[in-house]
């Protein structure tokens, strides 16, 4: 048996034993396994820079290898996502809708855990912390396959984390790290039926797309991040120069930092240079339209397939538009549905920005690196959600359960 279906097994083997669980019991596991990860630092740090060493043999971008990284300061902030989750309302058992037939049936339905979780993702050591601990606040088994570029990091990390719930006597199966770095091992576990019942992807679009296009286990699909700062005709160019500046630059490698800025040809004409000065400064590389170029000067050209990519780095596309119709159509076109921004001080173009953009995330004058389970008070977050059956935008916990129906009776029969 192929190591992706044994732990598989072993997780859905796990499946009824976590259902049982009662709150204070997942509560107090997940208090130990934040503070494992601190007690653990220095090995988990250690297991780290294994994979940063390699990243950067094998070319790993500047970008990328900030996602992999991890130090004292980040493993406290996973730490405290995970207090966080402790600290949250558990959905599991919460009670949605109760009536009674006229034949006296007493319906009640009921969150649940959806039961074994696949989670596919890349290089983001921290996701292996999140998704554990969401999914075992809501009763779920997890199957994890992150990236081989992190797998060292992963490998320490799953360790401290099963070590931690066996001393609190949840069953250690519930979390499983598949270490098989081939593709294969995806593709393996996208035909799981019957031991996975859903699998979520978080990572880049090739990624999303492979697994999109070949499960055959439901999934949530958590959508590539080409995002868009619209800065409109009555912007307050402060503003907007601030806002787009933390959308592109303050974590570039992120899916909801922006990829394209798109500029009314009022401002563009009159203050493009001064809304992207704080951009050269921080060395973004700039890219543009036509008109773009003839107002600043040193821009490369901007092409669809340009305006088509999630670039994870310092590198922002330009493009002036008419309007908010052209905004609007632009955002359509190269769009991935995951968060998008309006900088404006019309309230009706604001209305109809927000109305008329259809994506998980639309803010009015507010940086797109708020679309964050974190952010949202969710606590730590599965994935942004970019579909639009079961969840969609952060996925917290209530994303994590499905629905059950229970019926009591005296012994009904239908006729």
């Amino acid at each position: 048996m192929s190591e992706v279906r044994q732990k598989a097994a072993l997780a859905q083997e796990a499946a009824s034993a976590m259902n049982r669980m009662t709150t204070e019991q997942k509560n107090e596991a997940l208090k130990a396994m934040a503070a494992a990860l601190i007690t653990r630092q220095a090995e988990i740090i250690a297991a780290n820079a294994e994979d940063l060493t390699r990243g950067r043999e094998n070319g790993t971008s500047t970008s990328l290898l900030d996602r992999l990284a991890l130090n004292e300061e980040r493993i406290e902030g996973i730490a405290e996502g995970l207090r966080q989750i402790v600290e949250l309302p558990d959905p599991v058992g919460e009670l949605l809708e109760a009536f009674e037939r006229p034949n006296g049936m007493k319906i009640e339905k009921i969150r649940v855990p959806l039961g074994v979780i696949g989670m596919i993702y890349e290089a983001r050591p921290n996701v292996t912390v999140d998704a554990a601990g969401l999914c075992l606040k809501t009763g779920n088994c997890v199957v994890l396959r992150g990236g081989s570029a992190a797998l060292s990091s992963n490998r320490k990390i799953v360790e401290v984390l099963r070590e931690a719930l066996s001393e609190k006597g949840l069953p250690i199966e519930a979390l499983q790290l598949i270490e098989d770095s081939d593709r294969a091992s995806v593709n393996e576990m996208l035909k799981l039926n019957g031991l996975l019942d859903v699998v979520i992807p978080r990572g880049g679009a090739a990624l999303i797309r492979n697994v999109v296009e070949n499960a055959t286990v439901p999934v949530i699909e958590t959508g590539a991040g080409i995002c868009h700062v619209f800065v409109d005709e009555s912007a307050d160019l402060k503003m907007a120069a601030s806002i787009a500046y933390n959308a592109k630059v303050q974590r570039p490698s992120v899916c909801n930092s922006i990829e394209t800025l798109l500029v009314h040809r009022t401002v563009a004409e009159r203050s493009l240079a001064e809304l992207v000065a704080p951009m050269r400064q921080a060395n973004v590389e700039l890219r543009g339209c036509a008109e773009t170029q003839a107002l600043l000067d040193g821009i490369k050209p901007a092409s669809d397939e340009d305006y088509s990519t999630e670039y994870n780095d310092y590198i922002l596309n330009i493009k002036v538009v008419g309007g908010i119709d052209e905004a609007l159509a632009h955002i359509r076109r190269f769009g991935t549905k995951h968060s998008e921004c309006i900088v404006t001080e019309s309230g009706a173009n604001a209305e109809r920005f927000l109305q008329d953009v259809d994506a998980a995330a639309v803010y009015h004058n507010v940086s797109t690196r708020f679309t964050d389970g974190f952010e949202f008070g969710f606590g730590a977050e599965i994935g942004i959600s970019t579909q639009k059956l079961h969840a969609r935008g952060p996925m917290g916990l209530p994303a994590l359960t499905s629905t059950k129906y229970r019926i009591y009776g005296s012994g009904q029969i239908r006729g």
